[in-house]
């Protein structure tokens, strides 16, 4: 189960991407990775072909790649650096019934994430 979750703030930990911080876009657990926004960005070739209105579409242009999810870490919302995420249990009560929900929790400083 990833710790990484779509909307996260993240910092790179590791490669050339080193120290930049950025919100996730989209997580792919089954092969591990993240696309972090304004981060990992390559250039890609695209075929030229029309639209629907006759606009031309394709050339080179720039986007995120993904990332190993280990290379990154989710930012504390207290020191602004990265920290692990813990998991907290806590009861909740709806309609008269309790149950319990997990809450993420920052390692680092203890808050909700």
């Amino acid at each position: 189960m990833a710790k990484v979750k779509k909307g996260d703030l993240v910092v790179v930990i590791s490669g050339r991407d080193k120290g930049q911080q950025g919100r996730v876009l989209f997580v792919d657990t089954k092969h591990d990775r993240v696309v972090v926004e304004g981060v990992q960005r390559v250039t890609r070739h695209t075929k030229v072909g029309q639209g629907q209105q006759g606009a031309r579409t394709g050339g080179i242009e720039t986007v995120e790649a993904p990332i190993h999810i280990s290379n990154v870490m989710v930012v504390d919302p207290e020191t602004k650096k990265g920290t692990r995420v813990g998991y907290r249990i806590e009861q909740v009560e709806s309609d008269g019934r309790t149950r319990n929900s997990r809450v993420r929790v920052a390692k680092r400083s203890g808050k909700d994430i």
